[in-house]
């Protein structure tokens, strides 16, 4: 079922394994003169505009964009006590593992009379997109509010499409995540629209006021990636989603009903998602297809895995070696990457760009989706190979707090006249000589 590239006693360079590995492809650019007007009409009528493409895209028109808190709790109380028991679990093991993420501020003493201290601020309001779609993600809402929650965000706004089948409302099992997180303030609003909304605020149809928010973070489709890269300065972006994507590393100790079954599951999320296998194991890549042949048709969503399973961004890489292997899924540098091989915890310690690791034959990428504790929000499409997932982090600023004395100034200022000179900027130096002109 898996295409196959054979790069067994072949060392590619860099940009020959680039345009050899599969790889999903959007066009982010061919979909931004479509997004454009519904960005500008959002900016220009508010919620009038939002309620309008609501209605063209989502088939559904709500009395108001905003969920109101009666509406939150009914959807909590409404939950199977095994979803609300897991969605508990959930939120108590990402709360463990991004707590130890908290950053401490840090004085350094540059001289005597003189500091730098690097001070960590939480950006004051974000926007959290749950998408909706071909699958239902109140996952998401953890692993996007969790973290902010953490790094200390004071306001925070979930934005998920209005469905038909729901009232014009979000999901109500995510409507429920939000409830158990303390989050009170929700939009049923989706797509560029919702990007647009989050970006320029405006007035709701009761009334009330929807503030614009600092950063949006949260995956979606094509076009809520385009809304983004449109809007990057009027508001910060955690990324630029693409299709998901899994990369295993196996060699012969891998089970293959294990690899195939991992396979199956990214590709379960869209027909663009990519799975692919780096074995160096020709019997193991057989057996595997065997596998999926076997388990893909007794899925429920068959014709979605098999067109992304058959698509050109999966596919079987055979390499000679788990070195050769190691070179190939760095390159690739997938959103999700496990390790199946012997010794499979030393080979993940060497892995240089992932979004995440699982190690072994017993942490699948399913466990990251949910229960790890790990965020399961990546970057995609290559990124991994220069960016990293969302966290803490993502929701801090780093400011540098400078505190001189006059003394210290004094020690160094003769250095910051001849490199202001150096650079034909005299006025810097001068305005560090016009604070000793006193003693001259």
């Amino acid at each position: 079922m898996l295409s196959r590239i054979d790069l067994r006693g072949r060392t590619p360079s860099p940009a020959e394994l680039r345009a050899a590995l599969p790889r999903a492809e959007t066009d982010v650019d061919a979909v931004l003169d479509r997004v454009r007007p519904v960005v500008e009409a959002v900016h220009s009528r508010g919620v009038e505009a939002v309620l309008e493409f609501t209605e063209r895209f989502d088939g559904v028109r709500p009395d108001a964009v905003r969920v109101s808190t009666n509406t939150l709790v009914e959807a909590e109380k409404g939950l199977a006590p095994e979803v609300r028991e897991a969605l508990l679990e959930v939120i108590a093991r990402t709360r463990k593992v991004h707590a130890d993420q908290r950053r401490t501020e840090t004085v350094t003493k540059v001289a005597d009379g003189g500091t730098v201290t690097e001070r960590w601020v939480p950006v004051r309001r974000v926007g959290l997109y749950a998408p909706g779609g071909l699958a239902v993600y109140p996952s998401t809402v953890v692993m996007n509010v969790v973290p902010a929650q953490i790094a200390g965000v004071e306001s925070l706004v979930v934005c998920s499409p209005p469905q038909a089948d729901h009232g014009g409302l979000p999901h109500p099992t995510v409507l429920a995540a939000c409830a158990l997180l303390g989050v009170d303030e929700v939009w049923a609003i989706g797509g560029a629209q919702a990007v647009a909304m989050l970006a320029y605020g405006g007035t709701d149809t009761d009334g009330g006021e929807l503030k614009p928010v600092d950063m949006v973070t949260g995956p979606g489709n094509i076009y809520v990636t385009a809304a983004k890269r449109l809007l990057r300065g009027v508001i910060g972006i955690d990324a630029e989603a693409g299709p998901t994507e899994i990369a295993i590393l196996a060699d012969e100790t891998a089970d293959p009903v294990h690899v195939a079954a991992d396979l199956i599951s990214q590709a379960e999320h869209d027909p663009l998602a990519a799975s692919v296998l780096v074995t160096t194991s020709e019997d193991l890549a057989d057996a595997v297809d065997l596998q999926l042949k076997r388990l893909v048709g007794a899925t429920k969503h068959r014709e979605r895995i098999g067109t992304a399973l058959s698509g050109k961004q999966s596919g079987c890489v055979l390499v000679s070696d788990v070195d050769a292997g190691l070179v190939v899924v760095d390159d690739y540098a997938a959103e999700h990457l496990e390790i199946q091989t012997a010794n499979a915890s030393e080979v993940a310690r060497r892995v240089r760009a992932a979004g995440a690791v699982f190690v072994g034959a017993y942490s699948p990428v399913s466990l990251g989706d949910y229960c790890a504790g790990s965020n399961h929000v990546l970057p995609t499409g290559g990124c991994a190979r220069h960016s990293s997932g969302l966290s803490v982090q993502t929701f801090l600023k780093g400011i540098h707090i400078v505190d001189y004395s006059k003394d210290a100034l004094r020690e160094v200022a003769s250095k910051v006249i001849a490199l202001a000179n150096a650079e034909d900027l005299p006025a810097h130096g001068q305005a560090v000589a016009a604070r000793f002109q006193d003693e001259e």
